[in-house]
């Protein structure tokens, strides 16, 4: 097995049946080695540099109801906000001070952030902070929106796509989300020109490793910018509450395969690996990861973010998120680097 890892670190590719092996035959060793060929092939493109993305969780209402997702239209005890333009702008001012350079915009699916009032929010912040890169997290949108907040000064856009087999797929979404709506969102994101990222749980309900190869396999093709993965973690308000939390070992496992298949990707280590494990997002820098997402939403809205269960840094000013993981990575011998942090092909 360490033959195949080797050739995936010298060819970046692997057929179907080598992944599955590779998943198959998972362990001790094979992690640990997998994680050291990551961190060469990291180091040869971006050093122990680790860039810090400023995360603005601005609204928890959703129009989907995605069967995993806390903040699912069909929670009724989730309680509800949405932050101002104002509340955004002053989190980009507490951000830019504390020395991010990329600010991150994630929320639901939420139809009161029409083009028109997310593209005014988009260009207010590249306006004040114009060396700044602006992330967009809010879901599947028609083309013509995309390319209205393209052209507003959005630079990267981040969508999950959640498992590359459509079995899997329609057994965590609801009938009106389809797996080829999510591919074509992801394709007209790329070809407008986004730094465009996606991913997957690991451990989600139904999921087999033989998904999972099939999500390794359409990484390879599709070639994303970015990739965030994370355990799967159950909220008690949807329907799957019982099921059973993914696996830290095999998500730092899957990171390091990741960095040796797509050697220059920005790679989050999660907050989901935090919440997890007390040190995940240390293991996971030591697996290849090289991006950090501290919170630099209000400390009154973040408990109502809740897209799973036991969330940590919920109660955190953002300067202590800053801090603390800064003090994290260097602990484990990397640095936190003050830049926008654009993948290798955009810089």
């Amino acid at each position: 097995m360490k033959q195949l890892i080797e050739r995936l670190q010298k060819t970046s590719h692997l057929e179907k049946d080598e992944w599955l092996a590779l998943l198959n035959a998972e362990n001790d060793e094979l992690r640990q080695y997998a994680a050291e060929l990551a961190r060469e092939v990291r180091h040869s493109h971006y050093g122990k540099k680790v860039y810090i993305r400023g995360l603005i969780e601005f609204t928890n209402y959703c129009k989907n109801n995605c069967l995993y997702c806390g903040i699912r239209a069909g929670n009724p005890n989730a309680e509800r906000y949405r932050l101002t333009k104002e509340q955004i702008l002053s989190c980009c001012k507490t951000g830019w001070e504390l020395g991010f350079r990329t600010f991150v915009l994630q929320g639901g699916e939420d139809p009161h952030f029409t083009d028109e009032v997310l593209c005014d929010i988009v260009q207010q912040i590249k306006k004040e902070y114009p060396e700044c890169a602006v992330t967009l997290s809010v879901g599947e949108r028609s083309r013509d929106s995309y390319q209205a907040l393209f052209d507003a000064g959005a630079d990267r856009y981040l969508l999950r796509h959640e498992t590359a087999n459509k079995a899997h797929y329609q057994s965590l979404h609801p009938e009106n989300l389809t797996l080829e709506n999510r591919m074509e969102c992801l394709q007209n994101l790329k070809e407008i020109g986004f730094q465009v990222g996606c991913g997957f749980m690991v451990g989600s309900p139904n999921q087999t490793n033989e998904c999972i190869a099939e999500d390794l396999l359409f990484l390879e093709k599709f070639q994303p910018h970015m990739v965030g993965i994370g355990p799967f973690i159950p909220h008690h308000d949807t329907p799957f509450a019982k099921e059973p939390s993914g696996n830290v070992e095999k998500t730092l496992y899957l990171l390091s395969l990741i960095r040796l298949l797509l050697p220059k990707v920005l790679l989050p280590a999660t907050t989901a690996l935090g919440t997890l494990r007390h040190d995940g997002r240390e293991q996971g820098i030591l697996a290849g990861a090289n991006v950090v997402m501290p919170n630099l939403s209000p400390t009154d809205v973040r408990e109502q973010y809740s897209l799973y269960d036991n969330k940590i840094c919920t109660g955190d000013e953002a300067a202590e998120c800053r801090y603390c993981m800064q003090r994290r990575i260097e602990s484990v011998g990397y640095e936190i680097e003050e830049s926008r942090g654009d993948h290798i092909s955009k810089q």
